[in-house]
């Protein structure tokens, strides 16, 4: 199993960095337009490898996609990254040009791979890779939904006062700070709805603190999360190499799925080897539904900000 992720910054590495030390992968290769930050990103998370018990073999090249040849799998982390006070949706015009040039250049070497948006803002980059490549839709997946549910569960534990591990919820919808859906009426504590054990207004701050995930921690930071992204790649990545058919959310192209036509949304589906395996119509009640739409409406506008 060949991985290869573009963009060594922070996202990029740190997806590097998680899927070596879980060990399922051949090799890693990390891709950068830095001259020599890929191959020094990659020779310094390889001396990690004797402390981590791992074999996972990192390479690091700057620019030469030859190197990613016959990958299994790519990863498109490059792009700019938000700063406080900008939206995703700011970052369309740089990242668009870079997403298009990253995937043609992946498909010259690794024609039959499976792709993994990351970049943002993430549905629209997803939209743009079906419009510009002639991959079928199963091989092009956007991440969002796995790394918003992450921080929901995050949230719900904490509100809970329960540990993480008790904690199941999904978030569907945009990944945008006002297109998000946490379906808190599905959360559970080990199988119990939450609403047995938090209140309803307690539950609507967490669903808001959910949404605004990313926005709360740029304006820490000064620049966008890297830790739990790179988690919730390495989780997709795990589930497709290892053909686990874990059901996660992520951006999927539509067509008729949830009343969506020609758009790419967070939705729950099924990975495995062939990537996105199905998709999991859930039945949501009306609010779940118009929120959705309202999502979907906001992704369209964006989407037409692209020019195809």
């Amino acid at each position: 199993m060949k991985v290869t992720v573009v963009g060594a910054g922070a996202v990029g590495a740190s997806c590097a960095e998680y899927i070596a030390i879980k060990n399922f992968a051949s090799e890693v290769v990390l891709v950068d337009i830095k001259e020599g930050f890929a191959e020094g990103k990659a020779m310094d998370l390889m001396q990690t490898a004797s402390l981590n018990g791992f074999d996972t073999r990192i390479v690091g090249s700057t620019n030469d996609y030859s190197k990613t040849a016959d990958s299994d799998i790519c990863v498109i982390t490059s792009g700019v990254p938000r700063k406080p006070g900008m939206t995703r949706e700011e970052l369309i015009g740089t990242n668009a040009g870079i997403v298009k040039s990253v995937s043609s250049s992946l498909l010259e070497h690794s024609p039959n791979t499976i792709i993994i948006v990351v970049s943002n803002p993430m549905d629209t980059m997803t939209y743009l890779v079906h419009k510009t490549t002639d991959l079928p839709k199963n091989r092009i997946i956007g991440m969002g939904g796995a790394l918003d549910s992450a921080r929901f569960k995050y949230r719900l534990a904490e509100a809970l006062g329960a540990p993480i591990s008790d904690v199941d919820g999904m978030v569907i919808g945009g990944h945008s700070d006002t297109g998000m859906v946490p379906l808190t009426r599905l959360a559970t504590r080990n199988s119990v709805p939450v609403t047995e054990f938090i209140s309803e207004d307690r539950l609507d701050q967490v669903k808001e603190d959910t949404k605004v995930g990313g926005a709360t921690l740029t304006k820490l930071l000064g620049t966008s999360a890297w830790y739990a992204p790179g988690a919730a790649v390495s989780g997709l990545v795990q589930a497709i190499a290892c053909d686990q058919k874990k059901i996660f959310p992520c951006s999927t192209l539509l067509e008729g799925e949830y009343g969506l036509n020609d758009l790419c949304i967070g939705v729950p589906v099924v990975l495995g080897r062939n990537g996105i395996e199905k998709i999991v119509d859930i039945e949501l009640n009306d609010a779940e539904r118009d929120h959705l739409k309202k999502s979907a409406e906001g992704v369209s506008k964006t989407n037409g900000l692209l020019e195809l």
